[in-house]
């Protein structure tokens, strides 16, 4: 199927430059969190820059298929960004996933292409939807990011509010998502009709308000804080236009029990994957401990060779046993 294809080519292209795009911004100071500041220097740097061509290149690819597919079909297949990321995570940051990880991501997934399987979404159509609706589903995703925004700030830095952002991030991302499948069929009546349509300029506005709240959330904690969130609530915030408001429509009966139960499994990987160790403030932070060695040149060596901690140590060892051969004597 063409649209899943370029849907996992997507994912793809999302999960590098959420890895890029982290590997830039966690070298900001938490004061530029939320600010034009961050992007400001952000776009000074290359490694940012080729984030940004990876987020193009996956947004073409998502277009592309949610014109060739259903909303709540293409969205979901999206959840692949998650193992994509950790893995390319694992090999730019240089730290290893355990069983716990590997297993929480393969709930996530199993998960929610379960919940893709059982309410098997058929098509519907965006050229029914009225302009009241479009306004109160429209208003109803900005007030939730906004409120998920508000809750971040109080909440203050560390690993939750990464996440929280994380999923503010994601719930624009599947509102641009939504817009974007509205204007796919203005397309068809020509560019006239595309540049004249509001869903152009009110996508153009959620995007870049999806990318300001990305970069916030890759510098406010690590990755692994970051990412479950934002690749789960894509999809979810996706099907929920799909139904509520395109008319796709789903299987009921038993069909709807089996959904449920899918997305307990998905609720299950997140809990797994946010008590991960990788995720707490005093574990061992591998991200941390590269940027202090990067600004204190940890490891620098002295005249005999020998790294200059360890000297220091073996001096204080010294003095300790000297000390206490005085006091004995």
């Amino acid at each position: 199927m063409l649209s899943v294809l370029l849907a996992l080519l997507a994912a793809v292209a999302n999960a590098l430059a959420s890895v890029l795009q982290r590997k830039a911004a966690r070298e900001r100071p938490e004061s530029e969190s939320l600010s034009l500041t961050l992007i400001w220097h952000l776009l000074h740097r290359p490694v940012w820059l080729a984030g940004i061509l990876s987020i193009i290149a996956g947004f073409l690819l998502q277009a592309t298929a949610l014109s060739h597919g259903e909303l709540s079909v293409v969205q979901p297949v999206l959840v692949m960004e998650l193992p994509a990321t950790l893995l390319l995570a694992s090999l730019v940051f240089k730290s290893r996933l355990g069983l716990r990880e590997w297993g929480a991501s393969a709930l996530m997934a199993a998960g929610l292409a379960g919940l893709l399987f059982f309410l098997s979404p058929s098509s519907g159509s965006t050229t029914d939807v009225g302009g009241l609706l479009w306004a109160f589903a429209c208003g109803l995703n900005v007030a939730v990011v906004a409120a998920l925004v508000v809750w971040a700030i109080f909440v203050g830095p560390g690993a939750r509010k990464a996440a929280l952002l994380g999923v503010a991030t994601g719930c624009t991302f599947g509102f641009t998502a939504a817009l974007i499948k509205g204007l796919t069929v203005q397309f068809t009546h020509g560019f006239a009709a595309l540049f004249t349509s509001w869903q152009l300029y009110a996508m153009i506005v959620a995007g870049a308000g999806a990318m300001f709240l990305l970069q916030s959330a890759m510098q406010a904690g690590r990755l692994l804080a970051t990412q479950p969130g934002l690749t789960m609530a894509d999809p979810v915030v996706a099907i929920m236009w799909g139904v509520f408001v395109f008319g796709e429509v789903v299987r009921g009966g038993v069909y709807i029990v089996l959904s449920v139960v899918a997305a307990a499994v998905v609720a299950t990987g997140v809990i797994l994957l946010t008590r991960s160790p990788l995720l707490t403030d005093d574990s061992g932070q591998t991200e941390h401990g590269e940027r202090q060695r990067e600004q204190t040149g940890d490891g620098e060596q002295t005249g005999d060779g020998e790294p200059q901690r360890e000297q220091t140590g073996d001096r204080e060892r010294l003095r300790g046993r000297t000390e206490r051969g005085q006091s004995d004597q």
